[in-house]
């Protein structure tokens, strides 16, 4: 596949843009030195794939705030704590070490896509402008829409919602668009159903 036809490039963010096993190692240190907040961090992961399974999909909530509240009904917590622990597990730390992981690559073709002419929509289900900052990042992106951030989709991967989103914002056809992503179960099966074009990263 040429990957230089399409005219839009929609790129998820977390395992796409930095290669997650080196992060995933630090983050399992960071935890081993954190143990009360073991359970939480696994609680929150394991809610965020039961949404994506469920075809979880609200006009009134993103699914970062269900994520956060059917977390924090399990464990008796309250939503503001659960929050900011997830945030901070989620976003704060591992924006710490990022930028080390950048897949150098894959960045430098999203920029060179860019001096050509094309357009690039970031596409995340968790909050991303941060870890945009922390990857240096932000200015190869025309638009970001991230779970969990204003104008954010309602529904997770592989909901086409996100990519269409990107599709329409950036006024590119659904046809013209390739997703770059790590997952084929969520970003490949999005794309198909927005009859995208798929390019999965290992």
């Amino acid at each position: 596949m040429e990957y230089a036809s399409f005219q839009a490039w929609l790129v998820d963010l977390d395992g796409t843009l930095y290669d997650p096993r080196g992060l995933k190692l630090v983050m399992a240190a960071y935890l081993a030195f954190h143990p009360g907040s073991l359970r939480l961090v696994h609680m929150f992961r394991k809610q965020h794939e039961r949404l994506r399974e469920e075809g979880f999909e609200s006009e009134d909530i993103s699914a970062w705030e269900e994520q956060v509240a059917r977390t924090a009904a399990i464990l008796g917590e309250s939503k503001e704590r659960v929050g900011k622990l997830a945030y901070s597990w989620m976003v704060e730390i591992p924006c710490r070490w990022v930028r080390r992981f950048r897949r150098e690559h894959l960045m430098a073709e999203i920029a060179a896509f860019r001096a050509a002419g094309g357009k690039t929509a970031l596409v995340s289900d968790y909050p991303a402008t941060a870890k945009l900052r922390a990857l240096e990042a932000e200015a190869l992106f025309d638009v970001v829409i991230a779970n969990g951030e204003p104008a954010g989709p309602g529904a997770l991967k592989p909901s086409p919602a996100g990519y269409l989103e990107a599709s329409r914002r950036l006024g590119i056809a659904p046809a013209a668009c390739l997703v770059v992503g790590d997952r084929d179960d969520a970003d490949g099966e999005a794309a198909r159903r927005a009859q995208m074009a798929f390019r999965l990263v290992r």
